[in-house]
């Protein structure tokens, strides 16, 4: 799970802009770890209240200043603040800052729940904003989400959890290969607050292992999060093992797609778009049906064309022809370094893996999302996203006996031709 929205295009990883314009390649950075469009939570409405005035270490008073104090961290303009205050702190790298932002909203009444995804969230999808447009670099943005993953842990070992008898027992995990696990930190801490007893795993949990966990420790729920719809078919995998061992499998994360529907398309038990929807389905006790416990999950009857199959199977031959076909037609391109020639192939490795996600789900959209997606990338580093068309024309040269995957391709070059412009560095608000 995860307090993403779905909103736009899926989170996209690391194009390096190597991709051919004529001249040697830029090096403009990759997709940040736990950002991109998928940001941790959407952002707040400005007149949202975040936490206390600055210098307010004591807890508030009981009784009717207590109160006041309490609906001071609520009030009209306290959330922007401490959000202007969070991405100052952040910007300058400062840990130690970030934490007394937060634990002044805390001693200013303001929930967990709230501090978590009314300041941290906005925070942070403001983080993946800035990367996209260019003005901050992965490093960056990698020393951002260190500082709120940390923030968060000293936050919530800060804030005493009052649950003598658990709502529910529920497993947080991100799927195999999701290494942005922010959001699904995020969802852990507020499902705490909500009384539930939390297993939060981490990133990246292999499925033998997950299921071997569920076994040991016996939960309720299981929660899976994946931020890059590149996942899906691993986190098909992980809704069918869970769900094999009688276990529902609420799913969350951009990766899920605008409403949840690859989380319906691979037969999740619930879907919530962001950490506190989910608290809120988790809270009603989300069950598998009776019937469903004997029933494999739901069927995918456009694979058996094997087309993605054999498209995964083939992705280094399909990378490497189209990387071949691009040196013949650019001929600047046989003087890339041994450097730019491996992330001209990364960038064709990521147009591919896209692909299959698409053919997995039978969605074109998935693809043409990426598309423009990377193309809006390119262009807030001043490269031209019209280096995109030759890679999608040779692939498709390459895939001719693949219809599916050829709708998906011209589907992505119909909307490159009639995306609207983008402005360049140095253009944006």
């Amino acid at each position: 799970m995860t307090s993403h929205t779905t909103a736009g295009p899926p989170a996209p990883t690391r194009p390096h802009t190597s991709l051919p314009t004529g001249a040697p390649a830029g090096t403009a950075p990759g997709s940040p770890t736990g950002t991109g469009t998928g940001s941790p939570t959407a952002p707040a409405p400005a007149d949202t209240a975040p936490g206390a005035p600055a210098g307010t270490e004591a807890q508030p008073p009981a009784g009717a200043a207590g109160a006041a104090g309490a609906a001071g961290a609520q009030g009209p303009g306290h959330r922007e603040r401490a959000r202007e205050r969070l991405w100052t702190a952040v910007q300058a790298r400062s840990e130690h800052a970030a934490a007394a932002v937060c634990f002044e909203a805390l001693d200013a009444g303001m929930p967990l729940e709230d501090v978590l995804l009314d300041v941290i969230g906005p925070v942070q999808a403001k983080v993946g904003q800035e990367w996209a447009a260019g003005r901050i670099t992965v490093a960056q943005e990698h020393a951002a989400t260190a500082i709120h993953d940390r923030v968060i842990a000293a936050a919530a070992h800060r804030t005493p959890h009052q649950a003598p008898a658990p709502l529910a027992r529920v497993t947080v995990a991100c799927v195999e290969g999701e290494w942005h696990a922010l959001p699904a930190r995020i969802l852990a801490e507020v499902l705490r607050g909500r009384g539930f007893a939390v297993d939060f795993l981490g990133a990246q949990v292999p499925t033998p292992h997950l299921i071997a966990h569920l076994h040991q420790t016996g939960p309720d729920v299981v929660a899976l999060s994946s931020s890059l719809p590149t996942r899906l078919p691993t986190a098909h995998a992980a809704i069918t093992a869970v769900q094999a061992i009688g276990l529902p499998v609420l799913a969350g994360g951009a990766a899920f797609g605008p409403q949840g529907r690859y989380a319906r398309l691979l037969g999740a038990d619930g879907w919530a778009p962001d950490a506190r929807a989910a608290a809120d389905v988790l809270a009603t006790r989300l069950e598998r049906p009776a019937h469903a416990l004997h029933q494999p999950p739901g069927d995918l009857p456009h694979l058996a064309d094997q087309e993605y199959t054999l498209v995964t199977r083939t992705a280094p031959r399909l990378v490497a022809g189209v990387l071949a076909a691009l040196e013949d037609r650019i001929p600047p391109m046989r003087d890339y370094t041994e450097q730019q020639r491996e992330r001209t192939a990364e960038d064709i490795a990521h147009i591919v893996d896209f692909l299959a996600a698409s053919l997995y789900t039978d969605d074109p959209a998935l693809f043409t999302g990426f598309t423009t997606w990377t193309a809006d990338i390119l262009t807030a580093r001043g490269v031209p996203p019209t280096v995109l068309s030759p890679a999608l024309d040779l692939l498709a040269g390459e895939l001719g006996d693949f219809p599916r995957a050829l709708t998906h391709l011209h589907a992505a070059r119909t909307a490159l031709n009639t995306r609207p412009t983008v402005p360049g560095p140095g253009n944006h608000a």
